[in-house]
Formats: structure tokens, sequence, C-alpha cells
């Protein structure tokens, strides 16, 4: 039986992965009206939902610790079933999905330049932002499909954080303790730069979700100050969960 380490971890994933088996598919058979901002929106998110995890699955192998790396793959699983809901949400409403997006093909490029490092720190920015962006499109519309379909998302991206965290917290813990406060603070600056984009990109589809873009970019940021203090502390589960 797996019990410490990652081993909590996958057993986890795998605990999820029958919940919903057990709760079932949203009520696909209604149709969902939105906002064509917020429709816009979906499309760019679910491109960045969307991909097979080769490249991070890899780094994880290389990692050494199996229990991780099997962790990482149903992180993965997650994810790509992300890309599939709301691709179905998008269809329920009769748009298309898209076949790509220059900001998803900016944070593949980012997350492949270096070791599993590199690569967890950026896709950390991408969770960070989605939790603000999930909770906002889950809260602020009257559609009920929507409302299920990013609650679901929001539920998965809740547990993902504090397990990149809680990698992260060993992994920054291998680096000379004078370089580990200076990398999160720059950690910190790119997600600022990030979000700005993101709020920029999506500022009409925040306003339909009564979210603005100052208040977005001001949450990304307060609460990427938890994050910070999971990867560098003794105790990388001390993450709140906010939603």
């Amino acid at each position: 039986m797996r019990t410490g380490g990652f081993a909590k971890w996958t057993r986890r994933f795998e605990d999820e992965r029958e919940l919903r088996r057990t709760r079932g598919e949203p009520d696909w058979g209604r149709s969902a009206t939105l906002h064509p901002a917020v429709w816009a929106s979906i499309q760019r998110f679910q491109v960045g939902e969307d991909g097979d995890g080769a490249n991070l699955a890899g780094k994880a192998d290389q990692a050494g610790d199996a229990d991780y790396a099997q962790a990482v793959r149903l992180f993965i699983a997650e994810e790509q079933n992300h890309a599939r809901l709301l691709a179905r949400l998008l269809a329920a409403g009769g748009i298309p999905t898209l076949n790509g997006h220059w900001s998803d093909t900016v944070f593949v490029r980012l997350r492949r330049l270096m070791g599993l490092r590199v690569e967890l720190l950026v896709l950390m920015i991408a969770e960070v932002v989605a939790l603000r962006y999930y909770r906002a499109l889950r809260d602020g519309t009257n559609d009920s499909l929507t409302s299920d379909v990013a609650g679901r998302i929001l539920s998965d991206e809740q547990r993902h954080v504090p397990f990149h965290c809680e990698r992260l917290h060993a992994s920054v813990a291998e680096l000379p303790r004078a370089a580990r406060r200076p990398l999160m603070i720059l950690w910190r600056l790119l997600l600022l730069a990030v979000t700005l984009v993101v709020a920029a990109d999506h500022g009409l589809a925040l306003r339909q979700l009564a979210l603005g873009r100052l208040r977005f970019v001001a949450d990304v940021m307060t609460s990427s100050g938890a994050v910070v203090s999971a990867v560098l502390a003794p105790r990388p589960d001390a993450w709140t969960r906010t939603g």
C-alpha cells in the first residue's frame, strides 16, 4: 500500500479519478449561453489545458521517484480532462475549439528550456492564474453548465497547486540557501508579468464575469504569497486552499 512521500499524491489522484467516475458527467444536454467575450476567453484557456504532457512526464521519470512519476501522469490526465470538459462546454454553446494560441506556445517553450525545476516553476504560474480564472468563471455567470464545469476544474486545480509546491519545495531546497528567496522573487515578478498579459487579453471576459482587470491581478498576486511560503517553508502542505 502507498503510504508516504509522493505515494500519498498518487493515492489522492486515484481517489479523485474514482470520484469522477461515480459523479458522472455534467449535463451536456443543457445548452450554454455566455457573452461572446467569455466564449473567446474559454477557447484560449481550453488550448492551454490541452497537451500530451510528454515533456513533463519524461522529466518526472528522470527525477528517480516512481511514485512522483506516477502522480505526474495522473496530474496530466486531469489536465487533459479539463481540456475535454472545456471542449464539450464550447460545443454546448456552438463554439469551436482553437487549433492553438500564441500564449500557450510561449508557455510551452518556456517550460521546455531547462530541467524539472524550471518546468514546474513555469507551470505553477499557469496554475495560480487558473485558480482565480476558474473561480471567476464558476461564480460570475448565471449559466449552470458553465458553473458546473468551472467548479469541477477549480476543485482539481486546488489540489494541483500544493502537489507542485511539495515537489518544488524539495527541488528549491537543493539550491544554496542564499539563492532560494531571490528565485521565488523572480518567479513572482514573472507571474505578475504573465497575469498582466492575461488581464489585458481576457479583460472583456473578466468584466462580464464581474471581475475587473485590476482585481484579477491583485487576487492572483495575493494568492502567490502562499505559494512562495509553501515552496520555501519546511512544510509545503501549509498551502491554504482558496475558492
